[in-house]
């Protein structure tokens, strides 16, 4: 189907167990969102990685810088994606296309349909299969819709934009594309919304599915499965305290960057790692943590804990 079911975003997603918009796609809740924002790029890569997600980012341009000129943090782009995939277009699909949007009482552009859609926090992710010329999905306009629906989302376009200046004028809204162009889109028709998409080639590809998390940063954009976004905030947050205890360890030359980067850390390196957090101010932000897991795997052995940390 053209435009996926709520049933079909269920089947495609069965490891989520919360909550759902009506469209089927997963609902992550608010505060994990903001929890987001705080947090580095390799913070949340590693914890998907290291789980088999190995093609997850894509490095793409962004319309507005992350950070502002005091070091601020700025333009990250946060929220839940609404993907959609397009291919050239074909008359008699075409016709099909369109026909089935009218059914669903749809109207306008095929680009416009997913942004019609969109509600607070959504993040748009388009495959344009790399359409530059003829291939510009928002300008000025539909980027100010964009902002309308969503407040703080954006957009994550494989292929072109327009009107950049316009665009710009568009305060608070993100967008991450792959060129720019003055040419209006045209020639286009839509493979499917709400269903699995591809950004980038070969290697360089990564996989979105409705719902994901969209992390948007200076370097790309990071697609976060639903199902992990718990374990991923508090493993970032885990390495956010390791390297803030890591780099003193490593300062005073009671630990080897061997030893802090190993994956799994002995007892001991825990032992003092908790005593850091509890007793320094820099610790306080990361008492509430869970630490059982990795001194289950100090005590019994990691599969992992000869390789470097990732």
């Amino acid at each position: 189907m053209i435009f996926t079911s709520p049933e079909e975003v269920i089947a495609l997603t069965p490891q989520w167990k919360g909550e759902r918009f009506a469209d089927g796609r997963p609902k992550v809740a608010d505060r994990y969102l903001d929890a987001l924002r705080s947090m580095t790029l390799e913070e949340l890569w590693k914890p998907i990685f290291i789980q088999g997600y190995e093609s997850q980012f894509v490095a793409m341009k962004s319309l507005q810088p992350e950070f502002h000129e005091n070091g601020q943090v700025n333009m990250k782009l946060i929220g839940r994606a609404v993907t959609a995939a397009y291919a050239p277009t074909r008359p008699d699909y075409a016709q099909a296309q369109n026909t089935a949007a009218l059914a669903l009482g749809k109207s306008g552009t095929p680009n416009q349909w997913v942004i019609d859609s969109l509600t607070d926090r959504d993040v748009i992710v388009i495959d344009m299969f790399d359409k530059v010329f003829k291939g510009t999905f928002v300008g000025g306009n539909l980027t100010t819709a964009i902002k309308n629906k969503t407040h703080s989302g954006g957009a994550v376009i494989w292929g072109g934009i327009r009107d950049i200046e316009q665009m710009h004028k568009v305060t608070d809204v993100q967008v991450y594309y792959r060129g720019i162009d003055p040419t209006p889109i045209r020639d286009f028709t839509m493979l499917s919304m709400n269903a699995p998409v591809r950004l980038g080639d070969g290697r360089d590809a990564a996989i979105c599915l409705p719902g994901d998390i969209v992390y948007g940063c200076s370097g790309g954009v990071l697609f976060i499965p639903p199902q992990l976004v718990v374990d991923v905030v508090d493993g970032g947050t885990k390495t956010q305290v390791k390297d803030i205890f890591g780099f003193e360890m490593i300062s005073q030359n009671r630990f080897t960057t061997a030893q802090i980067d190993k994956n799994t850390w002995s007892e001991q390196m825990l032992d003092l790692l908790m005593d850091f957090i509890n007793t320094d101010p820099r610790g306080e932000p990361y008492r509430g943590l869970d630490w059982s897991k990795e001194y289950d795997l100090a005590r019994n052995g990691d599969p992992n804990d000869t390789q470097s940390a990732l």
